[in-house]
């Protein structure tokens, strides 16, 4: 398959919209949980963005082994293809989480509808409580990861390729 776009390339593109999609899920998720307002209106944004990184992610790391098979080899990018995959638990792991807050989010309006409310305030806070940490830990986890990985590939693209004055250009 070809992972080139307008002559670029995908990888270059992609990762870019991973970079800023999965902190910004992960918030948004950390966001939700703690705030039983917010949850009732954004749960299916965040079940959708976190559906979405999945493939997104996916096919990203797929155009980067492309990309490395047509740059020449150093090690600093098999390092950064390397890690690359360690990103894909992490986004299925987003993804768990924001379909934990989803169901969540239905049960409490169901249960809002009842005549007679069924979860009480002990449940309530509970289950938010596990939703937080949940949510917490896997935006932490994800975005270290993310971070990790491109730092290891800035390394590979601009290490040694620009001068720290610019008169030695």
């Amino acid at each position: 398959m070809e992972y080139s776009f307008a002559g670029l390339p995908l990888h270059v593109l992609l990762v870019h919209a991973v970079i800023v999609l999965t902190p910004l899920v992960g918030l948004l998720l950390v966001v939700l949980a703690a705030w039983p307002a917010a949850r009732r209106v954004l749960w299916l944004p965040a079940l959708l963005g976190a559906a979405l990184l999945v493939p997104l992610g996916l096919i990203t790391v797929e155009a980067g082994k492309w990309l490395e098979a047509r740059v020449p080899e150093a090690p600093l990018i098999q390092q950064h293809t390397g890690m690359g995959e360690e990103l894909t638990p992490w986004l299925i792991a987003l993804l768990a989480v924001a379909a934990l807050v989803a169901v969540w989010a239905l049960v409490e309006r169901a249960d809002s509808r009842r005549a007679s409310p069924m979860l009480s305030r002990g449940v309530r806070i509970g289950v938010a409580v596990v939703l937080v940490l949940a949510s917490l830990a896997v935006a932490i986890g994800a975005t270290v990861t993310l971070v990790r990985i491109g730092e290891a590939g800035s390394r590979a693209v601009w290490e040694g390729s620009f001068s720290e004055d610019p008169l030695e250009r």
